[in-house]
């Protein structure tokens, strides 16, 4: 439990950062950096997606449960989703980061590829249907602590790929955390 404290002392430090960067009903100050910028300084969501990232590798060994695996497939795909849709690109862009993280790579792709596909599939036809059903999914990594943290985990990163969490994408991280009986403080949602 250490290490979740660290985490968390971590994260809550890159929180207050954030808003120390923002002023009154959080605007965001000029010259501070916005929360989709790429370059130089980056923002706060950025350096929170890094370090939940090297956190996440640092728990690579003990995350090899087929309920993080499934929970984990189905918080991408909800991310994937999140704004009603997913075009062909962004699928692909997706399934490339899943293949590439290093702690999903636990799993044989094809897994990881089928599972993810089957909720973006259900997502596509029904969008509250599949939402429910992804929502279940990801209920069952509950039981684990480390687990319900990591799904979480995961979903930021893939959410924060692109150095920026939409509104839709950061509503359902806060779903998936209730869901997972996770603070969404704890992440900065």
């Amino acid at each position: 439990m250490a290490m979740w404290d660290r985490i968390k002392d971590q994260a809550k430090g890159l929180q207050q950062q954030a808003q120390g960067a923002r002023g009154p009903a959080g605007q965001r100050q000029p010259g501070t950096g916005g929360s989709g910028s790429s370059g130089g300084s980056g923002g706060s969501k950025e350096k929170l997606v890094g370090l939940l990232k090297s956190q996440l590798g640092s728990l690579k060994t003990e995350l090899k449960s087929g309920a993080y695996r499934d929970a984990s497939m189905a918080m991408c795909a909800l991310v994937a989703a999140a704004d009603g849709s997913v075009d062909p690109a962004e699928r692909h862009h997706v399934e490339n980061l899943i293949l590439q993280n290093d702690v999903l790579q636990n799993f044989p792709p094809e897994q990881l590829r089928q599972r993810f596909n089957k909720h973006v599939d259900q997502l596509m036809f029904n969008f509250q249907q599949g939402k429910a059903d992804a929502m279940q999914e990801i209920a069952k990594a509950a039981k684990k602590p480390v687990e319900a943290k990591a799904v979480v985990q995961t979903g930021f990163v893939i959410a924060g790929a692109d150095g920026y969490i939409a509104p839709a994408e950061a509503q359902v991280l806060r779903e998936a955390c209730t869901a997972l009986g996770v603070s969404p403080q704890e992440f900065g949602l």
